[in-house]
């Protein structure tokens, strides 16, 4: 018995406060491994979920390679193939042009709001600034004033008689002294008013703000009237509800019918296109348009600066001498060229 104690020790025996900080030590030490050991297994498993998900990705590029390239061997689909990119590349440039075109009224939209924003801001400033400079030609004026009075009992304490100094002086030094003490407050005051006149001749011109939501339905309305320009120069041969189609389905999905009517439609979309870009005298029409759809227009609530879409589902075709055809036309709830994410909210 003896012989053990000697070897492990008194089990009654206190350890040491070394020992006890030593033991401390490794339990910290233990507890920071297990965190980051549970932070490392983490990262592992949100890397192998990463991982699977690039692999799903990648597979799901391979199958849509592999359809693509079975269409293109198979000669009753090759053309169809081809009408399907020539009509998405429609569809998406008609978007581009429209999200062009809402990009571009926001900018000067707020450029104008801004540019009227420092006009107003530097004729507030400018105004503080004159009403500082009145306060400090006052305060000038004043000190003169004092300083002439000063002047005018200094020569009039000069000037009196040894008789008369007994009796006055102390009058006339009270007076010295309180008109002094006047010009040095006068004097400090107008220090101030130049420290706040400095101040307003520094500041800092106001940031651009955010369009407000009466600017924002303006706008909205006019990107309304754009899109059915739009739709309305490519209604003809379906060419519009085929662009939007050939946008929301995956090649293959539909079938365009033979070489021969799959060259016409080519023809369609190039002849089309090219006269889309040659008309640039629409202006008036859109704004007359973007009045149309705000008389009908209706919002859910003050703030929203999007209409609902059943209250703009009038298409106005406008002809050169005024003449005004209405059809139904949901463009914004059918969202022809993604408009419901280009519209300012």
């Amino acid at each position: 018995m003896t012989s053990l104690t000697a070897i492990f020790g008194n089990s009654d025996e206190k350890p040491s406060e070394e020992e006890s900080d030593k033991l401390l030590k490794l339990y910290w030490n233990r507890a920071e491994l297990k965190k980051e050991f549970a932070g490392l297994r983490d990262e592992q498993f949100r890397l192998q979920d990463r991982i699977k998900e690039e692999e799903g990705a990648a597979a799901r590029v391979q199958q849509k390679l592999d359809h693509l390239e079975r269409l293109l061997l198979d000669p009753e689909w090759v053309y169809n193939v081809i009408i399907y990119y020539q009509l998405r590349r429609l569809n998406l440039r008609c978007q581009g042009k429209i999200e062009a075109f809402a990009e571009q009224l926001k900018q000067q939209r707020e450029q104008r709001q801004h540019e009227q924003r420092l006009v107003d801001w530097n004729e507030s400033r400018r105004q503080e600034a004159a009403s500082i400079e009145d306060k400090i030609g006052e305060h000038r004026l004043q000190v003169q004033m004092l300083e002439d009075q000063l002047q005018h009992e200094r020569h009039r304490q000069m000037s009196m008689s040894g008789f008369l100094k007994i009796f006055r002086g102390r009058a006339i030094n009270g007076t010295l002294d309180g008109l002094a003490e006047s010009i040095a407050a006068a004097q400090q005051d107008e220090e101030q008013l130049l420290l706040q006149y400095d101040e307003i001749q520094n500041r800092v011109p106001p940031d651009t703000e955010g369009l407000d939501t009466s600017t924002k339905r303006r706008i909205n309305f006019m990107v309304l009237a754009f899109v059915q320009h739009v739709y309305l120069h490519f209604y003809d041969d379906e060419l519009a509800s085929m662009a939007k189609e050939a946008g929301e389905k995956s090649v293959g999905a539909i079938n365009y019918g033979t070489k021969q009517e799959c060259d016409v439609i080519v023809a369609l979309v190039l002849k089309r296109i090219e006269s889309f870009d040659k008309v640039t005298d629409f202006a008036d029409v859109l704004q007359q348009r973007a009045k149309l759809i705000e008389k009908n227009a209706v919002f859910l609530s003050d703030d929203d600066a999007v209409p609902v879409s059943s209250t703009v589902a009038t298409l106005f075709e406008i002809s050169k001498k005024g003449v005004i055809k209405k059809r139904d036309a949901n463009l914004l709830e059918e969202n022809y060229w993604n408009v419901s994410e280009i519209l300012s909210r």
